[in-house]
């Protein structure tokens, strides 16, 4: 009986989750190539992190980032929203493909308790890659989708 009764607990459990088109938690993991070298594409991210990190935010929230560490290969980062001051934290990994560059993105909420975001945590680090204008270089391309960011697919980064 037991064995019956956790067969049908994890059947329903995967069912539901399968069910669920975005992540558990809000949050959004990308990947990037730019036609940058990492030393140049980092410069420019560290730079516009600088750039937004005070709190003239406009109609938007390209403001309120805040650098928290860069080694050479990882950079760390808070992005803050401006009305409700939530905290993400970013995260990005950068790894050397030739004369190209190949970035690990990560941003998640920092309340364990928020699964919805608007898109927010995809906005946080989309707004960097075009802002730094690392988005206009030859070869670039961007991978993610609705599993791997929250609500990516109706975000608003004009908005967020």
């Amino acid at each position: 009986m037991v064995a019956f009764a956790s067969i049908l607990f994890f059947s329903c459990l995967v069912t539901i989750c399968s069910a669920i088109s975005n992540p558990l938690h809000a949050s959004c993991k990308l990947d990037w190539n730019v036609g940058a070298d990492c030393g140049t594409a980092a410069d420019k991210l560290l730079k516009q992190i600088d750039a937004w990190s005070g709190d003239d935010c406009g109609t938007s929230e390209k403001c309120l980032y805040s650098l928290e560490h860069f080694d050479g290969t990882t950079l760390l980062a808070k992005h803050e929203t401006p009305q409700k001051h939530y905290v993400d934290n970013l995260k990005m990994v950068f790894t050397s493909n030739g004369s190209n560059c190949a970035i690990h993105g990560e941003s998640s909420s920092e309340l364990w308790y928020a699964v919805l975001d608007y898109g927010t945590n995809y906005c946080n680090l989309h707004n960097l890659i075009t802002g730094s204008q690392l988005d206009q270089t030859t070869g670039f391309s961007e991978s993610t989708n609705n599993w791997k960011c929250t609500q990516y697919s109706s975000a608003n980064c004009e908005k967020y």
